[in-house]
């Protein structure tokens, strides 16, 4: 199956990133704007109260549940935004490790942020994207 994404590495920054730079889509593909997935429950619960990797991989859950339900997976993502409720740099890497193995080659361009507080009672993750696809 054609993707729609293609992904812009630059030799000329860094190559320490763990993402691409950049990334692409044609112009006749229809993109799909994903609300923040949160780590919560079916019931509505956070779940993995106070675990930073555990609230990640919940989050990722959910996206790709919101994905699939738009016709799209992971490797239709262009773009994530990755929000950590901490100001300790190594609880924002915990919750990064989770989102980018979920990911694996498909690295596509991120931001990592530190925020003071989420939305839901005991949040510490929230992981926002950008899709697109090709439709047949």
């Amino acid at each position: 199956m054609p993707r729609a994404v293609t992904l812009i590495r630059s030799a000329s920054l860094s190559g320490v990133a763990e993402y691409a730079y950049a990334a692409t889509a044609p112009a006749e593909s229809r993109l799909i704007f994903l609300a923040g997935a949160c780590p919560l429950n079916q019931d509505g619960s956070t779940a993995a109260v106070g675990d930073f990797a555990g609230q990640a991989a919940k989050a990722l859950e959910n996206m790709r549940t919101a994905l699939a339900d738009a016709g799209a997976e992971l490797a239709d993502v262009i773009s994530t935004r990755v929000l950590v409720a901490s100001q300790r740099q190594p609880d924002l890497v915990t919750a990064w490790e989770v989102v980018r193995d979920a990911f694996g080659a498909h690295d596509v361009p991120s931001t990592l942020m530190g925020v003071t507080v989420l939305g839901y009672h005991d949040q510490l993750v929230e992981i926002e994207a950008v899709a697109a696809v090709l439709d047949s």
